[in-house]
């Protein structure tokens, strides 16, 4: 699984972050992005999902890879 932050949808409100830290990491600006190039680690699925369903502007998508 991989998943991707859209800069231009992101405005900061750091949800993904809060949730899984292992995944999502954050600018001085608050903009976030994904760590390892938007690979899932095995077993972290369920939290990669869970930060996707919480961004208010559905900036968090899965690549098909």
């Amino acid at each position: 699984m991989r998943i991707c932050v859209d800069p231009d949808k992101c405005e900061g409100h750091n949800r993904c972050f809060s949730l899984a830290p292992e995944l999502f990491e954050v600018d001085e600006f608050g903009i976030a992005s994904t760590k390892n190039n938007g690979e899932v680690p095995k077993g972290m699925e369920d939290k990669a999902d869970l930060a996707i369903a919480n961004c208010p502007e559905f900036a968090i998508s899965i690549l098909e890879d």
